[in-house]
């Protein structure tokens, strides 16, 4: 008759059998593998947008754009010109759109013969004003002036 062979290390004595020799003083388990963290860091989340903050910044940009707008739209050249200056009106006679020019730009067509605050109406302004062969009524809020006007040679 055999015997059969010794299971596990025949040279581990006094030691339990399925435990490594060599890892005496070491605690066991239950730290989780290298690369991996028991608690992994959250990332934090997006901040939820309510209709409120949806609404603070259209009135934002809404606000922006009224300045664009009204900056644009009184950055006007008729505000600008004084006696002596010339211009081009780019509308028509009913809706002027004036540029002001340079007097030997070929472009000006008009020279301001005379610039009355006094009055918005161009028949008074201009009536006694030789030379006079267009005038424009510009009325804005409470300001509002007559510009005689006179071709430009």
């Amino acid at each position: 008759m055999t015997t059969p062979p010794p299971q596990g290390n025949p040279f581990a004595q006094g030691q339990p059998q399925g435990q490594n020799p060599y890892a005496q003083g070491q605690p066991q388990a239950p730290y989780p593998p290298q690369g991996t963290a028991p608690y992994a860091p959250v990332p934090p989340e997006r901040p939820k947008r309510g209709i409120k903050q949806y609404l603070r910044i259209g009135v934002i940009v809404a606000g922006l754009l009224f300045a664009a707008v009204s900056w644009y739209i009184s950055n006007d050249d008729t505000k600008k010109l004084a006696v002596g200056d010339c211009l081009t009106n780019n509308g028509t006679d009913d809706s002027a759109e004036i540029e002001q020019l340079d007097c030997s730009d070929s472009k000006a067509d008009y020279k301001v013969l005379k610039k009355d605050n006094s009055t918005s109406v161009s028949m008074l302004a201009c009536q006694s004003v030789e030379g006079t062969t267009a005038a424009i009524e510009w009325t804005e809020g409470s300001d509002s002036f007559v510009l005689c006007l006179g071709d430009n040679k």
